[in-house]
């Protein structure tokens, strides 16, 4: 048992075996909590990454399909409440479950990224936080007309981890910083234009696209079975697509998130006056957030640019432990998920008083022993 926290009963993920037409099977694991929106415990954690890594060492297997129960979400986040418990009562050292949690969520995570096999996960309806972590580094990403898409950490006194630092830097211009600071909604085609989804298929198709893996015939290497499940894919495409926001914005985004100055750049998302409530809505989540998720987000967008995946989980992994130590995670999970009363008291008030000492202490290390994570990329090697 770890610090209290009890695991839950086994079906939390299911899974089941599709055969092909190349007489090889399909992995599916489908994420089995819809009360919650498939928010994600340790336990589906664990399940998955057992799952994962036995079907990729399995020939018979020739890839894996990751959905979701329920209409309403694929993954809504991390299961914050957990996390929370964990931590009430607690001084400014880290729950060990807090340590575990972030531990193997993002060891799932790179192993979801270097995966040897296709890897399809249906992205359909709210993908947040710990949801766009699995989907992210996906082979095959599939978004549907209702997905929403966002990273909405600022509002609980974290930042887009799970390997969103790394991710939010690949995308056009400035648009990852903007979504960082502002939590801000992506729709189906926002998810293609920034680079998290790759095919748009509309979510009635799901049961078609599953009945033509059992049709397939996919080539003997790994190569040829993603490019043969690129075409299943394609050949389903949704014939619609909803306007992008995030390309209609784009010139704003990169105007307000321009220069090396984050004071200015949230002076200038404080005065911005628009009719698009797309901007305003986001402006208006900047502006209630956390002020540490802000320049810890900000703090991350600069360190990462050179870095490899896997040393941006490491350094994921000992800000996420920082934020654990401090009042403004704790307060913002009570605020947003546990009181419910929104209105969250965060530590500094203010973007202003948010000192260097204070980000960086974030940063400092509080693994104990060795970094869990530490061999992650040379257990990937050869990726």
């Amino acid at each position: 048992m770890i610090d209290g926290y009890e695991g839950k009963a086994d079906d939390v993920v299911l899974f089941e075996e599709l055969p092909t037409g190349c007489g090889r099977r399909f992995g599916v694991a489908t994420l089995h909590v819809p009360g919650t929106l498939n928010a994600l415990s340790l336990d589906m954690v664990r399940a998955l990454g057992s799952a994962l890594q036995r079907w990729e060492e399995d020939p018979a297997i020739v890839g894996v399909v990751l959905k979701a129960a329920g209409d309403k979400a694929f993954c809504a986040g991390g299961d914050m409440r957990a996390l929370y418990q964990s931590m009430r009562g607690a001084d400014a050292t880290p729950s060990e479950y807090a340590r575990r949690f972030f531990a193997e969520e993002y060891t799932l995570d790179y192993l979801v990224h270097t995966y040897r096999k296709p890897l399809l996960c249906w992205g359909h309806g709210i993908v947040m936080g710990g949801g766009v972590g699995l989907m992210a580094g996906a082979s095959h990403r599939v978004v549907t007309s209702q997905s929403r898409l966002a990273m909405p950490e600022v509002s609980i006194g974290l930042y887009p981890d799970v390997g969103g630092s790394w991710l939010l830097r690949r995308m056009p211009g400035r648009i990852g910083l903007f979504l960082a600071l502002t939590a801000a909604s992506l729709n189906a085609t926002d998810a293609l234009f920034c680079g998290l989804a790759d095919f748009h298929v509309e979510a009635e198709d799901l049961a078609t696209v599953l009945t033509a893996l059992g049709t397939t015939t996919f080539g003997a290497s790994a190569a040829e079975s993603h490019a043969a499940l690129s075409r299943l894919l394609g050949a389903h495409a949704a014939v619609r697509r909803p306007e992008s926001n995030a390309r209609r914005c784009f010139d704003v985004v990169n105007e307000l998130m321009a220069g090396e100055d984050l004071l200015a750049i949230a002076a200038r998302l404080r005065a911005l006056r628009s009719d698009d409530p797309w901007l305003t809505t986001s402006v208006a989540t900047f502006e209630t957030g956390s002020p540490s998720s802000a320049a810890l987000s900000w703090a991350l967008w600069r360190r990462v640019p050179r870095m490899s995946l896997a040393e941006v989980f490491r350094l994921e992994y000992d800000v996420s432990l920082g934020c654990c130590a401090h009042a403004d995670l704790r307060e913002g999970i009570r605020a947003l998920l546990v009181d419910k009363d929104r209105k969250p008291r965060w530590r500094p008030a203010t973007l202003e008083e948010v000192t260097p000492a204070l980000v960086a202490d974030h940063f400092r290390s509080r693994a104990t022993g060795a970094h869990p994570l530490a061999s992650m990329d040379e257990d990937r090697a050869g990726d």
